[in-house]
């Protein structure tokens, strides 16, 4: 059923009249009664959106948490600024888990969420197991921020998310850490390359821009 369709009930169909006891008359006239309030209650699907429901097409999926195991809709985080980077362990530009951390600490409370999804794309700089990179990521730079299960962003199979930031953006990723923020409602993304530090100063002025925004 879609977000937003009306539940209706096949019992609930025209009543033909009848002669009948009171008690059956009772009845159905119950029966009408329930059937009209059934039919008036929308029914929507329990995706965690904001109150007025409004996800952005860009967040309406899903994923597996890296360091829960469930699965996280990241409708979520609609509403919220978005730095979305694709990550890798073994990487030169590893130590940016250190930067993106403290980007998401010092304006986490303004409305910035960074999402991590480690991928083996490029250079087989990210071997590991779930677990083993969740492991890595929280005993080496304290990363706090969520994090996805590792998967492919670039060709084929890339997961759509990464799909339609390519696509946005004009720009797909060449290398671990390539960063996408994306705004409130979705509708804007500014890329910026791997070599680009979390705290650089064009990345910086680029997300206080979209914190300035109202959701």
């Amino acid at each position: 059923m879609s977000i937003g369709e009306r539940l209706t009930t096949p019992a609930c169909g025209r009543q033909t009249a009848a002669r009948h006891p009171a008690p059956g008359r009772r009845a159905s006239a119950a029966r009408a009664i329930a059937c009209v309030i059934a039919a008036s209650v929308p029914m929507f699907a329990s995706l965690p959106v904001q109150a007025d429901g409004d996800c952005p097409e860009i967040l309406d999926r899903s994923f597996q948490s890296l360091q829960r195991g469930d699965e996280r809709s990241l409708c979520e985080y609609a509403g919220k600024v978005l730095l979305v980077v694709n990550t890798a362990s073994f990487c030169g530009y590893t130590d940016q888990y250190g930067g993106l951390e403290a980007l998401q600490r010092r304006y986490g409370a303004r409305g910035l969420v960074v999402l991590g999804f480690p991928s083996n794309d490029f250079g087989r700089q990210e071997p590991g197991r779930d677990d083993e990179i969740a492991e890595f990521c929280r005993t080496t730079y304290g990363v706090q921020f969520p994090m996805f299960s590792k998967s492919r962003v670039i060709g084929d199979d890339a997961n759509a998310l990464f799909v339609d930031l390519a696509r946005l953006s004009g720009e797909p990723p060449r290398w671990n850490f390539h960063k996408y923020l994306v705004g409130r409602r979705g509708n804007t993304v500014h890329s910026f390359g791997s070599a680009v530090p979390p705290g650089d100063p064009a990345l910086v002025a680029a997300l206080e821009d979209l914190l300035a925004e109202r959701p």
